[in-house]
């Protein structure tokens, strides 16, 4: 669980059996001790008379077995704007891998799209294979770019779902590049209303990455924007791929 700056709480950071270490991303939330001093070993941190020197960057940080299942809710942009086929095809394949390596486990994923008019549920939250590829046999793409709405959409799933499963982690993988054209309310500023929605979601606790995929000379710079709004972790998706999200949805969900 985050608090209301997007970061996550103590009693989620260190749920579950302590089985690995890894580099951190930013402050440690808790040093492995052990792999600390093997990586300083390794990296020859040494003072002049000898002794081990920790420096910062050797420092790991433990990486606990969740207890929890996760869902993970895919919000894909499938608008006219260039490489929506691919992105679409890549989350198709990101979903099913996770899926795939979910057996036995409770994880599930969740698939909603927006273009056009609107937003929609593609693929309700399932733990099932099958399922899954049914409902993305037919995956629309084309239209205008309602990313306010989608988010809005992502939102209301995610809190329906955590009802009913509390004791569940949440992650919202967003696959865009932050140009919305279409506003929430009419009149008002598309970005405005994107910028609004991820406030509300980071303020809900929900954790989050976002996926750029902005492309092309003229870069805006909004899918960090709606990053930072978020308080997700942000990655940028230079070629998008389905073994290249499934990693990242998988590393943020690790506690």
């Amino acid at each position: 669980m985050r608090d209301s700056t997007g970061r996550r709480s103590e009693t989620e950071s260190y749920s579950g059996r302590y089985t690995g270490s890894r580099a951190p991303h930013g402050k440690p939330r808790s040093i492995a001790i052990d792999a600390t001093v093997r990586t300083a070993a390794r990296n020859g941190s040494v003072t002049e008379d000898g002794n081990l020197s920790i420096k910062d960057t050797d420092v790991m940080e433990k990486v606990y077995q969740r207890r929890t299942g996760v869902t993970i809710v895919f919000l894909v942009d499938a608008s006219g704007s260039m490489g929506a086929r691919k992105r679409m095809s890549a989350v198709k394949g990101a979903m099913l891998s996770i899926l795939t390596d979910a057996y036995q486990k409770r994880d599930r994923v969740a698939l909603v799209s927006f273009r056009g008019p609107g937003a929609e549920i593609l693929v309700p939250p399932t733990n099932s294979v099958e399922l899954a590829k049914r409902r993305m046999e037919v995956m629309p793409t084309g239209g205008k770019t309602p990313l306010a709405k989608g988010l809005a959409v992502a939102e209301r799933l995610l809190m329906n779902e955590r009802v009913k499963r509390p004791k569940d982690l949440y992650l919202l993988v967003v696959v865009s590049d932050g140009r919305g054209n279409i506003p929430l309310i009419k009149g008002n500023d598309p970005t405005d209303d994107s910028l609004k929605m991820c406030i509300s979601i980071r303020e809900n606790r929900f954790r989050s990455l976002f996926l750029d995929t902005e492309q092309g000379m003229i870069k805006l710079g909004l899918g960090k924007k709606m990053s930072d709004a978020l308080g997700a972790k942000y990655m940028k998706l230079d070629d998008i791929g389905s073994d290249a999200i499934s990693k990242a949805a998988k590393n943020a969900t690790q506690v």
